[in-house]
């Protein structure tokens, strides 16, 4: 089952700001790829395109290699990257010196990336799938006025609720172990959504 908010791999972005989020994915899918994990080049290519397609763009201005340090240091603060329980795992100061840049630097940028896009810890959009499990935020749910854990739902009402990009996938349908179909955007929801 796919979501139709799911379906273009590759984004659709202004002709002026292509070459500039080429260049900034290059750098961070090498990154991630080498020292991270295919979900977090994933993640970072999702972010660098909401980036990209932000009129107007404020990836057409700075360092490339400051603009991948920043992008790679929100989706890790997102997901707790820096904390030794998570894996993968790296400090702020190890991933400021493989990326070559400044470690403030680097903070800076992630901070002003995290603030113009208003993401937080644990955003439901640019969160690790073995996260999204133990976020409560992704599986809550307003229905008739009562919070409810979507787990909980029918099989029905959870699909009906994937399909609108309400929850990233079917609970009944992943058995325990893992998403049955490709997370939904969940951009713009709050923590009261109507299912």
């Amino acid at each position: 089952m796919t979501s139709p908010a799911n379906s273009a791999e590759t984004p659709k972005l202004p002709a002026l700001v292509r070459p500039v989020f080429n260049e900034i994915t290059a750098i961070t899918r090498a990154f991630c790829t080498q020292h991270l994990d295919a979900e977090y080049a994933r993640l970072c290519g999702k972010l660098a395109a909401k980036l990209a397609r932000k009129r107007p763009s404020p990836l057409l201005r700075g360092d490339r290699r400051i603009w991948a340090a920043g992008i790679v240091y929100s989706i890790g603060r997102v997901n707790f990257l820096a904390d030794p329980s998570q894996q993968p795992h790296l400090r702020t100061d190890e991933l400021a010196s493989l990326l070559g840049v400044k470690q403030t630097t680097m903070a800076n940028k992630g901070r002003l990336i995290m603030d113009t896009l208003r993401i937080g810890l644990m955003d439901p959009e640019y969160c690790r799938r073995d996260l999204l499990d133990r976020n409560p935020l992704v599986w809550l749910l307003e229905v008739d006025g009562l919070l409810v854990d979507a787990h909980w739902l029918p099989e029905a009402v959870q699909v009906q609720a994937w399909q609108r990009g309400l929850i990233p996938y079917v609970p009944a349908q992943a058995g325990g172990g893992g998403p049955a179909a490709p997370s939904a955007s969940t951009a713009g929801h709050d923590q009261r959504r109507r299912a």
